[in-house]
């Protein structure tokens, strides 16, 4: 007589959808999505899932982050069926990855659980460094920003009108298949520690290369060359020949994701960005 049961590698029904938290330095990515001959974080990831589950592995993230950005609570899913239980997955994909790639925490989520669709906001920080002495440990995390003197309640008060649902097509990058530019900004935030002036933005979603061609025009109204009249009139009218100038990819970080429904705590993905601290003997992480 036959045995006709399937092994849970290979039965639908143990079929389990996986959540992920992941840290990674961008440096030397050439962004998350998956592209021909290039290194990307996706492809890095899916490969280790791939090599333990012996099938190819497609993994879904809340956003794409471009090439030589970080991120310190990127969220993406997975649909796996075996032996291995839900928060273990973590720990064998850390095994097989290389250094300048994390998984922080796995976990089991609904079917339905989406890490792109489900995600009811993203927040992002850039970090610029004003001390006019370069720094090797700040360098790849932080655009060094010292011609001129940044005011950051000037960068403040222009922020503070972008709360709110705007058609942002001033910020929105030539090359995205995004057929409109609408926005829902809930926060943003700019605020100076020493040296370093941390810009930080929350969103229901960004736009191509929204935060860097932000930052890029805000630097200037900072340093008193662009006023804050000038700056609103360029986002509201929409004059995107007037944003020429994108900030560096080192400086940008995605810092975290939100979702209504998230079963990992907030110790796992909530701002676990540190920021550094710039003493007058060395530098420390806070």
């Amino acid at each position: 007589m036959s045995d006709n049961r399937k092994s849970p590698i290979e039965d639908p029904k143990s079929m389990q959808r996986i959540a992920l938290v992941i840290q990674y330095i961008g440096t030397n990515f050439h962004g998350w999505q998956r592209q021909p001959n290039q290194r990307t974080v996706q492809e890095e990831i899916e490969t280790a899932i791939s090599n333990v589950l012996k099938r190819p592995v497609t993994l879904h993230a809340a956003g794409r982050t471009d090439t030589g950005v970080h991120a310190a609570a990127q969220v993406a899913h997975f649909d796996a069926c075996g032996p291995i239980p839900a928060h273990r997955w973590a720990s064998v994909l850390n095994s097989r990855l290389a250094k300048d790639i994390l998984i922080r925490a796995s976990a089991k989520v609904e079917p339905t659980w989406h890490a792109r669709f489900s995600a009811s906001w993203r927040r992002y920080r850039y970090t610029l460094y004003t001390d006019p002495i370069p720094n090797l440990f700040v360098r790849p995390f932080a655009w060094h920003y010292y011609h001129a003197p940044v005011d950051e309640s000037l960068i403040q008060a222009a922020m503070t009108p972008l709360i709110g649902r705007h058609h942002l097509a001033a910020f929105h990058r030539a090359g995205s298949a995004r057929p409109h530019s609408w926005v829902d900004v809930q926060a943003a935030e700019c605020h100076r520690s020493g040296p370093l002036v941390y810009v930080e933005v929350q969103a229901s979603e960004f736009l191509y290369g929204m935060m860097r061609l932000l930052v890029g025009l805000l630097v200037q109204v900072g340093r008193g060359e662009r006023a804050i009249d000038n700056f609103t009139d360029i986002w509201v009218n929409e004059r995107r020949e007037m944003v020429k100038y994108s900030a560096p990819a080192q400086g940008l970080c995605l810092l975290r994701v939100g979702y209504q429904e998230f079963p990992f705590p907030l110790d796992v993905w909530h701002d676990t960005q540190p920021k550094l601290v710039i003493s007058q003997q060395s530098l420390v992480i806070s």
